[in-house]
C-alpha cells in the first residue's frame, strides 16, 4: 500500500483544494496580482506604489460675495513606474459649471461658470491655454515628461463662487456661516488599476483622493472662527489669551469645555481686533483639507486618550449654532464615538488629533471634519454623528476608492452607526437599512454588491452600498467571534492604512488575519445573485428533545435567530451563525433541552433580512 499512499495523499490534496471557493477576479485586477503591486495573502505586493503630493494653499474668501480664491504651490511625486505625460486635476466646484453633468438638481441660481483657473505654472514655466482642458470636473494638463522617481511642481491660481442654496456637501449654511470643501484643483489619484481617475463628479459617487501633506493659509473676514483640517498652526495670534487657554484645557481634559459659548458671541473680543486674519492649519497624510467658519457659533471641545500606550489624545469638537438645540449633546455623543471606536469598535486607536462636528446643511465627512444637519430626533442625533465620524476609518485612514467602491466605506459606517449608538444609548435599535434590502432583494435594482459604484444609482447604489455590505460585516463577526474577526480586520488595516484598498485586498487580508478562509461567504454574499429567507420546516418534540427544523429556500447566507416561547409563558432564545450554512446545505437543525412544552416558534431578528416572514413563525399544538 505504501506505493500508493502518496498517490492517495495528492488526491486528497487535490480535492481539498478544488472545494475551495475562489473569487472571481477580473482581468484588469489580476493583472496587478500578475505584476507584483498587489498579492493573494492580502499584502501589498512587493512592486506596490502609490504617487504623493504636497500642498501649500492660501485661500481667501469673502462672505459677502462668496466669492473663493487662491493660489497654490503643488510638489507631485511620480511613484509609478510610468512616465506621465499628462496629469489630470479635480476641479470638483465644477459640478455648479453650466453645462456639466450631475446626477443631483442644483437651482438656477447657483448654476455658475465653474472654476476659473488664472494661471497654470509647471516648473515655474507657464503651462499655455493650448496645453491644458478642462471637461466638467477634469482638467487634463500636458507637461514635459515626468520619469519615474521625479517630482514636479505646480503653481496654480484659481478663483469661483460658492453655491448659496444648491447645498451638495459644500456652500453657504446660513448668513454667517459656510462649509467650503473640494475648492482647490487637486491632482486626481494615478494608481496600478485604472491610471488616472478620470470619472467625473456627478454628485451623487463619492471621492478618491491620494494621501498628500496640506498646509493650508485661509484669509477671512477678521470677526470671522475658522475650524479646518489639520493642526492649527497660529492659535496666539488669532486668539485672545482667555480663549487660547480653553482651547488648551480642552486638549488636555476629558471634560467638556465651552471653548465660545453664547455670552462670548454676544460680547465678542474672542479674536484679537483686526480687518482680516490669516489662519494657518497643516495636516500630513490625509486624503483631503476643508475648511468652515461661522461668526455666531458656539464651540464646545474636550479630549480623550485614544491610545493608551502612548497616551496621545484626540481633540473633539462641536461646533454650532445654538438655536439647534440638538447640538447640544453633539459634543458628548462625538467624543463616545471616538472612545468607542477607540477600544470597543474596531477597537483601533483613533487616528488623527482632533475630530470638528460642524453644525451644516448635509450629512458629509472630511479628514478630521463632519458637516452634520441639525436633527430633532435624539437618536436620529446620534445615529447620525456616530456614522459620519466612523468614515474616519473609511475612506480616510484607508484610502479607498469609493467613487468605486462605495460599499468599502459606507458599509463600514453603516455597521459603526448600528454597534455604536447602542453603546450611547442602550434603548436605540438601529434599523437603518433593513427594510430596504427585504423589500428589494431578487428585484432588478437587486444586483451584486461588487458591481461597481459608478453603475449604479438611486435604490441600487443605496443597498448596495449601506445595508448589504454591513450586514455582511456583522454576519462574519459574528461567525469569527470577536478575537478572530479583529485578528482580520486588523491585519487589514496594517497592510493598508495609508494606501489604496481594493475589494480583493480586504478580503485576503481578512482571510489571511482571522487564519479562515471566508471565501465561501464572500462570494455568495458579495458577488452571487440570490435572496435571504429562511423558514421554519419543522418543530418536534419528544419528552424534553426539542428539535426545529430551520430550511434555507434562499441562497444568501444569514445567521438563524429563533423565540421559542413556551405554554407558561416564558420564552428562550437560541442562535446559530452564517457558519451553518457553509458547507452549502439548506437545511439547519437547531436541538436543546426543556421539560417545558412549546406553544410557539419565531424565526428572525433585527439585523437578518427576510424576504418572506410568512413561514417565520410555528404553532405547535
Amino acid at each position: 500500500m505504501k506505493k500508493y499512499l502518496g498517490a492517495v495523499l495528492l488526491m486528497f490534496m487535490l480535492q481539498n483544494t478544488l472545494a475551495q471557493t475562489t473569487l472571481p477576479i477580473p482581468l484588469n485586477i489580476q493583472k496587478a496580482f500578475d505584476e507584483g503591486t498587489r498579492s493573494m495573502n492580502g499584502k501589498p505586493g512587493k512592486n506596490y506604489w502609490q504617487n504623493h503630493a504636497s500642498y501649500d494653499i492660501a485661500v481667501n474668501f469673502q462672505p459677502s460675495t462668496r466669492l473663493v480664491s487662491g493660489t497654490e504651490e503643488i510638489k507631485y511625486t511620480n511613484n509609478s513606474p510610468d512616465t506621465l505625460k499628462t496629469v489630470v486635476f479635480k476641479l470638483y466646484p465644477n459640478i455648479y459649471k453650466k453645462g456639466s453633468p450631475r446626477l443631483m438638481n442644483i437651482q438656477g441660481d447657483d448654476v455658475t461658470d465653474g472654476v476659473q483657473i488664472e494661471k497654470i505654472l509647471a516648473d515655474e514655466d507657464t503651462v499655455d491655454t493650448k496645453k491644458y482642458r478642462i471637461d466638467a470636473t477634469n482638467m487634463m494638463v500636458r507637461i514635459k515628461p515626468l520619469a519615474p522617481g521625479k517630482t514636479i511642481k505646480f503653481t496654480i491660481g484659481f478663483s469661483y463662487t460658492l453655491n448659496k442654496k444648491s447645498h451638495i456637501r459644500t456652500g453657504e449654511v446660513a448668513d454667517g456661516a459656510y462649509f467650503i470643501a473640494y475648492y482647490f484643483p487637486r491632482i486626481a489619484v494615478y494608481d496600478d488599476i485604472d491610471g488616472w481617475n478620470t470619472n467625473p463628479y456627478l454628485g451623487t459617487q463619492e471621492f478618491y483622493n491620494d494621501f498628500c501633506h496640506f498646509k493650508t493659509s485661509i484669509t477671512v473676514p477678521g470677526n470671522y472662527i475658522v475650524w479646518a483640517t489639520g493642526d492649527l498652526k497660529n492659535a496666539p495670534d488669532l486668539f485672545e489669551s482667555k480663549y487660547l487657554q480653553r482651547i488648551q484645557q480642552a486638549q488636555t481634559g476629558d471634560a467638556i469645555i465651552d471653548i465660545i459659548d453664547s455670552n462670548d458671541v454676544k460680547t465678542g473680543g474672542i479674536v484679537k481686533s483686526c480687518n482680516t486674519h490669516t489662519w494657518v492649519f497643516e495636516a500630513d497624510n490625509v486624503t483631503d483639507a476643508v475648511f468652515a467658519l461661522s461668526n455666531h457659533y458656539v464651540w464646545q471641545s474636550s479630549s480623550l486618550v485614544v491610545d493608551k500606550a502612548t497616551g496621545r489624545r484626540t481633540r473633539v469638537d462641536a461646533v454650532y449654532n445654538p438655536i439647534h438645540k440638538d447640538y447640544f449633546n453633539v459634543a458628548s455623543d462625538a467624543h463616545k464615538t471616538i472612545e468607542a471606536m477607540s477600544y470597543r469598535f474596531p477597537k483601533w486607536p483613533y487616528p488623527y488629533s482632533h475630530e470638528t462636528v460642524f453644525d451644516g446643511l448635509d450629512q458629509m465627512e472630511y479628514p478630521m471634519m463632519v458637516n452634520d444637519n441639525p436633527v430633532e430626533d435624539r437618536a436620529e442625533s446620534i445615529e447620525l454623528t456616530t456614522h459620519e465620524i466612523f468614515h474616519t476609518m473609511f475612506p480616510f485612514y484607508m484610502g479607498i476608492n469609493e467613487t468605486k467602491y462605495g460599499w468599502m466605506d459606507e458599509g463600514w459606517a453603516t455597521i459603526g452607526e448600528w454597534l455604536i449608538s447602542p453603546m450611547i444609548d442602550t434603548s436605540i435599535v438601529d434599523l437603518y437599512g433593513v427594510a430596504p434590502v427585504e423589500h428589494t432583494a431578487g428585484h432588478e435594482v437587486d444586483m451584486p454588491i461588487v458591481t461597481l459604484t459608478t453603475q449604479e444609482n438611486g435604490t441600487s447604489m443605496f443597498i448596495n452600498s449601506y445595508p448589504k455590505p454591513a450586514m455582511g460585516y456583522l454576519f462574519v463577526k459574528d461567525m469569527l467571534g470577536d478575537d478572530d474577526f479583529y485578528k482580520g480586520l486588523h491585519n487589514y488595516f496594517r497592510n493598508w492604512a495609508g494606501k489604496h484598498p481594493i475589494p480583493y485586498d480586504f478580503f485576503f487580508s481578512m482571510n489571511e488575519g482571522s487564519g479562515k478562509n471566508l471565501n465561501w461567504f464572500w462570494k455568495r454574499w458579495f458577488f452571487d445573485d440570490g435572496v435571504p429567507d429562511l423558514a421554519i420546516a419543522k418543530v418536534v418534540e419528544k419528552g424534553n428533545k426539542k428539535q426545529v427544523t430551520i430550511q434555507s429556500k434562499g441562497t444568501k447566507p444569514v445567521p438563524v435567530d429563533i423565540t421559542v416561547i413556551y405554554t407558561d409563558g416564558s420564552a428562550q432564545q437560541f442562535h446559530q451563525s452564517i457558519a451553518v450554512w457553509e458547507k452549502g446545505n439548506t437545511i439547519s437543525l437547531v436541538n436543546f433541552n426543556s421539560p417545558k412544552k412549546i406553544k410557539l416558534v419565531k424565526l428572525g431578528s433585527s439585523h437578518v433580512p427576510d424576504i418572506n416572514k410568512k413561514d417565520n413563525e410555528m404553532e405547535v399544538k
